[in-house]
This record gives C-alpha cells, structure tokens and sequence, in this order.
C-alpha cells in the first residue's frame, strides 16, 4: 500500500472524537489557505516595499526642513528663555560675601589664636616668678618657725600646734 493510500483513507475516515474531529477540519482547512496565505505574503512585501519607496524621499525633505528653518527658530528661543530666567548675577553677589565673611572670620580666629598663646607664656613667666616668691616666703616662714621652736625647747615650754 502507497503512503498515499494511507493518507487518503485517513483523512476521509471519520474521526470518532470531538478533539480528532476539529484537527481534520484543520487540516483540510490549511490545506485550502496555504496557497492563499503565500500570495498574501507576497503581495503585502511588494505593498511595504512601494511605501518605503514613497515615504523616503518625503521623510528626507522633512528633515532637512526642521534642521534648516524649524530648527534654529526654536533654538533662538531657547536661548531668550534662558537669558531671561538666568540667575546668575545675584549669585554671584551672594558668593562674595559668603566669602568676605569667611575670610574675615579666619583671619579674626587667627588672632585669637596668637593672642591666647601670648597671653599663655606671660602667665607661665608670671607663675614662675610667683612660685619663686611663693618658694622665698615659705623658706622664711620655715625659717622663723625653727627658731621659735628652738627658742621654746630651750625654755622648756611644750609646743602648741
């Protein structure tokens, strides 16, 4: 039996399920439109090809158009429109004053800093002078307390602290 044979008789033998049915019919069905379907195709690509070929030459001089005339028109105005909303002056003032002031507070930091380290040795040369005296008056005063205790041990008295 020929592989055709085969083919015939299963395509014309009744299907005995809902799901087998519905593939036959599709088969029969793709069968018909195939050949339909690649004219179609055909003739859709040649339809594309004739808009591109009518569409190039006006997207073309469409665009040189907006380069040219359209273009510079509305880069014009985009440049008054930044011209005028530009705050950049009053910037400008705002930053040197910040900066006048940040200087004139270093510099003020500055001589503060040589102020207090002046002020620091004149102390330490102060305490140094004032330890020596402190150091002078409690010899003495050590001094004289041994001769008044000399003076009672020899009397005899005893010592009141």
């Amino acid at each position: 039996m020929s592989l055709t044979l085969r083919k015939r008789r299963v395509s014309l033998a009744m299907p005995r399920t809902r799901m087998a049915q519905a593939k036959s019919r599709a088969l029969r069905t793709a069968e018909r439109i195939g050949p339909m379907a690649t004219t179609a195709k055909e003739t859709a690509a040649l339809r594309i090809e004739d808009a591109r070929v009518w569409a190039a030459p006006r997207l073309d001089r469409a665009a040189h158009s907006v380069e040219e005339d359209i273009a510079p028109k509305v880069s014009a105005f985009l440049a008054t429109a930044a011209e005028r909303i530009d705050p950049a002056p009053t910037t400008r003032r705002r930053g040197r004053w910040s900066m006048i002031a940040l200087i004139a507070g270093c510099a003020a930091c500055a001589a503060g800093i040589v102020m207090y380290r002046n002020n620091t040795r004149k102390w330490a040369d102060s305490m140094k002078d004032s330890a020596a005296d402190a150091t002078r008056w409690t010899a003495a005063r050590a001094g004289e307390d041994s001769e008044m205790s000399d003076a009672r041990t020899e009397e005899g008295t005893p010592r009141a602290y």
